[in-house]
C-alpha cells in the first residue's frame, strides 16, 4: 500500500525525523487560505500515488496567497501519469543549499534491510543508478541489530557530506529505518533530504510503501489509504482477499498460486503472440471456497477486453469441486457466452469436471495439460473455437 507524501511524512515525524509541516488542501480556496496563515513563499504540491510529480508541473512555487490559489487550481483535476489530482499539500518554501537522496528498503537477496543514500538527491534514482551508479551508497543493515550510528556516519563520509552534517544524518538514517520496521514498509525514502541555508538537515519530501501482509497490524495505515484512483475491480479483488493486476491482453486468467499464474501468463503470451495475451494477473489463493472462485470470475467477466477464460487450477488446498461450485455460482450471477478453458488438477479435479458437465456448458472447453489449455484460450479470443 502506497502513502501520500504528507502521510508518509506525517509517520516520519512519528519517529523523530526532521520534516517540513504543511497543511492538505482539496481546493483552490482552501490551498490560499492556508498560504495566508504561513505568510511565507509557499510551495503547492500534488498529492497523487506516482513519481515525476515536478516533471509534470504538480510542483509549483507561489510567492503570494494569490498565486497559491492561482497554482492550486492549476494542480487540481490534473492527470499526472493517469492519476487525477484531487488534493494538494502546502508546505513553506525551503531555501535549500544541498539536496540528498536517502531510503531504507529491503534486499531480498541478502535478505537484509538495506539503507541507500546519494549525494544526487532531488533525482530518481533509477537514473541515478543507470547514469551513475558509484554515487549510490549501500549499506546493509542486522535486523537484529538494527542500524547502528556507525554505520549511518560511514555511509555519510562515503558520500561526501560535510562532517558537521555526520551526527544529524546519522540520527535521521536511524530515525528513518526506526519508522521503515515500526510501520512494515517495503520503502521509506526521503528524497530530497536537504541542508538549508540554516545549515540545517530536513526531509522536503517522503514517500512509504506498506507490506500489504502486514496491514492486519497496520489498522491506523489501513485507514488511510487512497481509493479513488482504484478501479472498482481492485477494490472488489482486494476486498475478497485476492490478488489482482490489470494487464493490457484479452484472456482472462484465474489460477491459484502466484508462480502457477506467471507460468500461466507467459503460456498464453507465448502462444498468443502479437494482439493476444493474458488480461491479467488473478491469485486466488489456496483453500479459496465457491464464492471467492465468484468473485474472481466476475471480476474478469466484467473487463470488456475479455476474448476467453482460462482457468487453471492445481488442487491441492484448494478443491477441484470448489472450484467448479464457484464458476457455476459466478456464470448463474453474471451469464456470459465468452468461451472458458478450463483445467483442473489434483485434489477432487474429477469430481469438479463433473459437476460443471452436469451443467451443460456450451461454452467451456476441458484442457488436460497447460499447454492445450493455453492453446485453445488462444484460439477462443481469436473467435476460432
Amino acid at each position: 500500500m502506497n502513502l501520500h507524501e504528507y502521510q508518509a511524512k506525517e509517520q516520519f515525524a512519528k519517529y523523530g525525523v526532521p520534516v517540513q509541516t504543511g497543511r492538505v488542501a482539496n481546493t483552490a480556496e482552501a490551498a490560499y487560505n492556508i498560504a495566508r496563515e504561513m505568510a511565507v513563499p509557499v510551495v503547492v504540491k500534488a498529492q497523487v500515488l506516482v513519481g515525476g510529480r515536478g516533471k509534470a508541473g504538480g510542483i509549483k512555487l507561489a510567492q503570494t496567497p494569490e498565486e497559491a490559489r492561482e497554482k492550486a487550481s492549476a494542480i487540481l483535476g490534473m492527470s499526472i501519469k493517469g492519476h487525477i489530482v484531487h488534493k494538494v499539500l502546502v508546505v513553506p518554501a525551503a531555501n535549500i543549499a544541498k539536496e540528498i537522496y536517502l531510503s531504507v528498503t529491503n534486499d531480498r537477496a541478502a535478505g537484509k534491510p538495506l539503507l541507500m543514500a546519494s549525494a544526487e538527491g532531488g533525482v530518481e534514482i533509477e537514473i541515478v543508478a543507470r547514469d551513475n551508479p558509484t554515487a549510490i551508497i549501500k549499506q546493509h543493515i542486522d535486523p537484529f541489530l538494527g542500524l547502528r550510528e556507525y554505520q549511518a556516519r560511514n555511509v555519510a563520509a562515503a558520500m561526501g557530506l560535510s562532517r558537521e552534517h555526520w551526527r544529524a544524518f546519522a540520527k535521521i538514517a536511524m530515525n528513518l529505518y526506526a519508522s521503515f520496521v515500526g510501520s512494515d514498509a517495503v520503502l521509506a525514502e526521503i528524497n530530497p533530504l536537504v541542508v538549508t541555508d540554516a545549515n540545517e538537515l530536513l526531509a522536503l519530501d517522503g514517500k512509504m510503501i506498506i507490506d500489504d501482509n502486514a496491514l492486519f497490524r497496520q489498522q491506523a495505515l489501513e485507514a488511510q489509504r487512497d481509493v479513488s484512483d482504484d478501479p472498482p475491480e481492485v477494490i472488489h479483488a482486494r476486498d475478497a482477499g485476492l490478488s489482482y493486476v490489470k494487464l493490457d491482453g484479452n484472456i482472462g486468467c484465474m489460477v491459484n498460486g502466484a508462480g502457477l499464474a506467471m507460468t500461466t501468463m507467459d503460456m498464453t503470451k507465448l502462444y498468443g503472440g502479437e494482439g493476444y495475451g493474458p488480461a491479467n494477473f488473478l491469485d486466488i489463493g489456496g483453500g479459496a471456497q465457491a464464492d471467492k472462485v465468484a468473485m474472481a470470475l466476475r471480476i474478469i467477466l466484467n473487463d470488456p477486453q475479455v476474448k476467453s477464460v482460462l482457468f487453471n487450477i492445481f488442487g491441492g488446498i484448494t478443491r477441484g469441486d470448489e472450484v467448479a461450485r464457484g464458476i457455476l455460482q459466478a456464470l448463474g450471477e453474471v451469464p456470459t457466452n465468452v468461451p472458458l478453458i478450463v483445467r483442473l488438477n489434483g485434489t477432487n479435479a474429477e469430481e469438479g469436471r463433473r459437476i460443471i458437465e452436469a451443467a451443460n456448458l456450451p461454452n467451456v472447453r476441458y484442457a488436460s495439460t497447460l499447454t492445450q489449455a493455453a492453446q485453445l484460450a488462444v484460439q477462443a479470443a481469436k473467435g476460432e473455437l
